[in-house]
């Protein structure tokens, strides 16, 4: 029998709305529960503070000195060091103190020299400056002319017997004894100075099969604005059989010494293929050369002024005692100077030993800006990844142009409704960065006023979590949510035109199946957003941003999408979720955790200086910071939330 006239739905449409209601006359047993949720919860941010201690807070076992032997590294001898510099209280430019530091640094060196392998020839010199002038043309002494005369650098070279040539191809490692005037400086610098110690010990033991020297350099006058590299690098007989820098540096105390600099992608994959616990991050330069962190290296002086390609090490824990009175010996975690003196000893004796790496340090100069430049980062501080800035450029602008014809094709293919449903997808994504930084932003303000601690995350960092990750968390949902619902009003409107059978509860959940895709998929959006501008401005940490697309999408398209042109949409599996965070959160939680340390370090350092930041600007800027690491990371997350019972 012929349909009649008046009937508005199709055949097929009536089935599968039939369909749909008959599967859904109970569409809260459908619902996620409390408990469910609260488990993914848990699970993320179990996840993301596992991912953190592995790759950041997994420290060697130290070793001592009889475990160690005469040609490896032991943490027990390096503390020996550290102790008796510590022990002499700050130790400036110009005091009593540094120059007791420089005779025993001297005094140690002899040692070395006199126990080192008989066909090592080992040199030691004390190195007094001329009158000289530092003037740099970036990083914090940016237009500034410092003046400095007579430093006293303690000078170690060693090099095989046999090999003359040798004298004329060094490896520089760099370190500074003095100490700022508030501080004994375990972190900064005295650290490295008994790492730098003990390393020459042992490639003492090592260098009569070297193809190149290693030259070690314990200078005064860093803290000063990099005098003593400046001086080394401009003056000494030595500095033009220089071909490598290495650079020992901290930004607080203990914890991985952590390269966060290099020039060169040979020199990273040198680093690369020996470092047994490699901890890098090119995140960290980024942050670094753009000003944020108000602080410089003698790593400057070796790329800027002497032109050298090398690599630049940082201990970057408790950031909050850097250059304060509470950078003591106390706070060296065990294990700390173990994982830098290992990672550098494999690193020397690689390097010392290979014609290749000479041969291309000779070459550096001659290479492109384009050409050296690389994006570097480890995994779980087990391996670490190196590849060419130009390929990740490439790899960059491939995925976005694929992501752009996709997201076109999808909004051609869905008209209007689906280019207005895309419209308020990118609303909720604004939406959600307002009310996550606005929320936290009002606990800043009003922390002055309310507690007895204007600033209560300078005793405790990690308060910052429930001051103000748990507000932004808060104001992510409730602007994720506006959009949930307007974008539920939109596909509402035009469901009851399109498929006017559909009503009731029926209606109410398929449009929200759909509208819960939609902000789910907003995420990418957002991500591509953050892909774009990153590889527009050539950032080297633009690739957590291509994972935190291309992963989730991936998920998605996997588990979720179908080639079916008609079906009612279905609750987004849990399973998609988990499959879609895996390898974001492996790859770059512990690196937000820790980009948020030390960024609150930094903030709590300022506060306690006198004349320093006020508490409520202190406030905002960690909860901002907080807040847009919030917004972002927990986008796919949130999308979960607004169906459940």
């Amino acid at each position: 029998m012929p349909r009649g006239r008046g009937s508005s739905v199709s055949t097929h449409e009536k089935l599968n709305v039939d369909a749909a209601v008959d599967s859904d006359k109970d569409n809260s047993r459908h619902k996620r529960s409390a408990y469910l949720l609260l488990g993914l919860f848990i699970l993320f941010l179990h996840g993301s503070w596992s991912v953190y201690r592995m790759q950041f807070a997994n420290l060697p076992l130290p070793l001592g000195a009889e475990q160690a032997g005469k040609r490896g590294f032991s943490e027990a001898s390096a503390l020996k060091h550290v102790k008796y510099l510590t022990g002499l209280g700050p130790h400036p430019v110009g005091s009593d103190a540094l120059d007791l530091a420089v005779q025993y640094v001297y005094a140690e060196a002899e040692k070395i020299k006199k126990t080192a392998h008989w066909d090592v020839d080992v040199q030691v010199e004390l190195f007094h400056t001329d009158i000289g002038a530092n003037r740099l043309a970036g990083g914090l002494f940016k237009g500034k002319t410092l003046l400095y005369s007579d430093l006293k650098h303690v000078i170690l070279r060693i090099v095989p017997k046999y090999l003359p040539e040798a004298e004329e191809n060094l490896i520089l490692v760099s370190s500074h004894i003095d100490t700022v005037s508030t501080t004994e400086g375990a972190g900064d610098c005295s650290s490295c100075v008994g790492v730098m110690l003990e390393m020459a010990r042992g490639v003492a033991q090592w260098a009569h099969g070297f193809k190149s020297g290693v030259l070690f350099l314990f200078n005064t006058g860093e803290e000063e604005g990099l005098d003593g590299a400046h001086s080394f690098i401009t003056q000494h007989h030595w500095r033009n059989s220089v071909r490598f820098a290495v650079d020992l540096e901290a930004m607080g105390i203990s914890g991985k010494s952590t390269l966060f600099q290099g020039t060169h992608q040979w020199a990273l994959e040198s680093f690369a293929a020996v470092a047994k616990y490699p901890s890098a991050q090119i995140a960290t330069q980024d942050v670094f050369r753009s000003g944020a962190i108000k602080s410089a290296t003698d790593f400057q002086i070796y790329e800027e002024v002497a032109g050298l390609p090398g690599l630049d090490f940082a201990y970057t824990d408790t950031t909050s005692v850097y250059h304060t009175k509470n950078d003591k010996m106390e706070l060296l975690q065990p294990g700390s100077l173990q994982h830098s003196g290992e990672n550098m000893l494999a690193f020397l004796l690689h390097a010392a030993s290979s014609p290749k790496f000479m041969k291309d340090a000779h070459q550096a100069k001659q290479d492109s800006t384009e050409q050296k430049k690389a994006i570097f980062f480890d995994i779980l501080g087990k391996y670490m990844v190196v590849y060419p800035q130009r390929l990740a450029t490439m790899f960059h602008n491939s995925i976005i142009f694929q992501s752009l014809l996709i997201w076109g094709t999808s909004l051609l293919m869905g008209g209007r409704p689906g280019l207005v449903s895309f419209g308020i997808s990118c609303l909720s994504i604004i939406l959600t960065l307002i009310f996550s930084i606005f929320l936290p932003v009002v606990v800043a303000f009003a922390l002055p006023h309310i507690c007895p601690f204007p600033v209560p995350f300078v005793g405790n960092p990690w308060l910052v979590i429930g001051l103000f990750g748990s507000p932004a968390l808060l104001g992510a949902f409730i602007g994720q949510h506006f959009g949930f619902i307007l974008l539920k009003r939109h596909i509402q409107e035009v469901h009851s035109r399109t498929k006017p059978g559909l009503t009731g509860n029926t209606m109410d959940y398929i449009v929200g199946l759909e509208a819960e895709r939609w902000i789910f998929k907003s995420g990418f959006v957002q991500w591509l957003i953050v892909l774009i501008l990153g590889t527009y401005l050539k950032v080297g940490a633009s690739y957590i941003a291509l994972i935190w697309l291309v992963s989730p999408a991936f998920a998605y398209g996997l588990m979720e999408a179908t080639l079916t042109p008609v079906r009612s949409p279905k609750q987004l599996k849990v399973f998609t979720l988990v499959l879609a965070l895996a390898v974001p959160v492996m790859s770059s939680a512990g690196l937000f955790i820790r980009l948020v340390d030390v960024m609150v370090g930094s903030i709590v350092r300022a506060d306690r200086n006198p004349g320093g930041l006020p508490d409520w600007l202190g406030n905002v800027v960690v909860a901002v910071a907080i807040a847009i690491v919030v917004s972002f990371t927990f986008v796919y997350l949130l999308s979960y939330v607004h169906i459940s019972g």
